[in-house]
């Protein structure tokens, strides 16, 4: 049974009803609310400062190498966190696990997850998951809505394979999904992925603040650039060119030899991303992360909505930094949007003679 609160808080939120649309959308309110209908905080003084809250590409599962379904234990915890955006400039994220993009869930098609989602008590909102790998209402949304200090658990089966997007799905998902709150989950089919050398995971989002990106201090969020869809900084994974050789190092180190997959989710919330290799294409990619459909082949940018995903593999056969973009340039240029991966081996040129004599 519901508790006369929880019931009550999704009357208010909509959920179930005529309002929602697939949980991806619930009854907008007027300002920014909490479960109880007073004001939600807007996180003006920074809390539980941390060093990091740029996603390690490289940190992800790896394959499945199972052949048959499994249950699989996973938990989300939505961490509201401050951290640097640029050196000197700080910014209050809501996070999945206190990383941007959240943690990459990776299962087989046929697999039951057994969710937990823990809000802590020091938190100063309420959080959920929209899971767009979930076959049932809000894509968990409901089952997840949480007040801090609050557990739920949600039980499903992943039914369709693909790449898939998860994200917070109150009515102000667009703050909380801005802020940090997306990542993808990953159903592998039955047979598996073609095999590579090395696997990335990279998510690209808007901030919207109330100071002009690089100027020092404490940003707070902004509503009104949000509704203008006029963001101070466009980012992969969470911080201003974080994966770079001048921020944290590159995404991944490969060889000339080597095969790089790449997972790419676009958490929005309202920009698409023309995900662009510098200096390469993508050799094989699966368009919005679908897995049954064929993939295409030698793509110089692929659009990738907000809300959506692609897979795409790359690699190359002379050394140097490739820079992975969005071409909307004046973005990476501008707002912070790109990470690298360093190839590393033999020059060769046949193919590249950056000073032929």
């Amino acid at each position: 049974m519901l508790s006369t609160t929880r019931r009550r808080t999704l009357q208010w939120l909509g959920l179930g009803g005529a309002a929602s649309l697939a949980g991806c959308a619930t009854k907008a309110p007027t300002a920014a609310q909490s479960l109880d209908g007073t004001e939600e905080p807007t996180q003006q003084s920074p809390t539980n400062i941390v060093d990091q809250v740029a996603a390690d590409p490289t940190d992800i599962p790896g394959p499945i190498d199972r052949s048959e379904p499994a249950e699989v234990d996973v938990t989300l915890r939505p961490e509201e966190v401050t951290a640097e955006v640029e050196p000197g400039v700080t910014f209050t994220y809501t996070t999945y696990n206190g990383q941007v993009p959240g943690p990459l869930v990776r299962v087989r098609q046929g697999d039951t997850v057994n969710l937990t989602f823990e809000n802590p008590e020091e938190n100063t909102m309420p959080h959920n998951v929209d899971f767009h790998a979930v076959a049932g209402p809000g894509g968990g949304a409901e089952a997840t809505m949480t007040n801090p200090g609050e557990t739920a658990h949600l039980r499903f089966k992943a039914t369709y394979p693909g790449a898939y997007i998860y994200h917070c799905a109150v009515p102000n998902m667009d703050m909380h999904i801005s802020a940090g709150m997306f990542g993808l989950i990953l159903v592998e089919p039955p047979e598996g992925l073609p095999e590579v050398d090395h696997e990335i995971y990279l998510g690209q989002h808007e901030l919207y603040t109330d100071k002009a990106a690089g100027e020092e201090g404490q940003h707070t969020f902004d509503y009104e650039s949000m509704r203008n869809e006029d963001p101070t900084y466009v980012l992969m994974n969470g911080e201003k060119y974080a994966w770079t050789p001048n921020g944290r190092g590159p995404a991944a180190t490969v060889g000339t030899d080597e095969t790089v997959r790449v997972y790419f989710v676009d958490g929005g919330p309202n920009l698409s991303s023309s995900f662009h290799p510098i200096g390469s294409v993508w050799e094989t990619l699966y368009p919005d992360g679908s897995l049954t459909t064929e993939p295409q082949s030698h793509i110089q940018t692929r659009l990738v909505p907000p809300g959506s995903t692609t897979i795409a593999t790359m690699s190359s056969p002379v050394p140097g930094d490739f820079k992975l973009v969005d071409h909307s340039l004046s973005r990476v240029v501008r707002k912070g949007c790109m990470a690298v991966i360093r190839a590393e081996g033999p020059e060769d040129p046949e193919i590249f003679d950056p000073d032929p004599q």
